[in-house]
């Protein structure tokens, strides 16, 4: 498995794991480069970084970044609750229930009551969400292109299971 560092000009370059896992070294504070050695000042880089990337990217469309994220949502799953979107999307309940409002009151959305539980209400793409959708989905593969050139498929595929065992751990605090 490939781990990732941080090369001087912000190249990332995958190492080689060490069968040996450590969970003792911890980045040195008074060392001046706390920042450079601290992974979750990257991860708040980076979002913020893609964060406006979107926003650039997807203003032209109307698109905000809440809305972005409960169309892929809704994308890769189809019927959805609103809480299972906000899980999703990573947003609160209260923001994903007005962009919810907002997408079905635009025609992007409809809902229907769960087959398996009439307590609760799906949410869908319509066709007209799902066109909008894709054209937004085109906008941001040009960000995930920029972003990853020069990474390999299994840079990537480590990339995500190092950011994705690394979300595990933190949801269970």
């Amino acid at each position: 498995m490939s781990v990732f560092t941080l090369q001087s000009g912000g190249k990332m370059r995958a190492m080689r794991r060490t069968s040996r896992r450590r969970t003792d070294v911890r980045p040195n504070i008074d060392a001046g480069d706390f920042k450079e050695n601290w992974p979750f000042y990257w991860v708040s880089q980076i979002n913020a970084a893609y964060e406006n990337a979107l926003e650039r990217r997807l203003k032209h469309l109307g698109i905000d970044i809440a809305s972005w994220r409960a169309l892929m949502s809704l994308y890769d799953d189809g019927y959805l609750s609103v809480s299972e979107i906000a899980q999703h999307s990573a947003q609160k309940l209260n923001t994903t229930t007005k962009v919810v409002q907002r997408m079905v009151k635009d025609g992007l959305a409809t809902t229907r009551v769960r087959p398996t539980d009439r307590r609760v209400t799906e949410v869908s793409l319509s066709e007209k969400g799902e066109a909008l959708r894709r054209k937004a989905f085109e906008e941001v593969q040009i960000i995930y292109d920029f972003a990853l050139t020069g990474q390999s498929q299994e840079d990537i595929d480590a990339l995500n299971t190092e950011l994705s065992q690394l979300h595990s751990r933190l949801k269970r605090l």
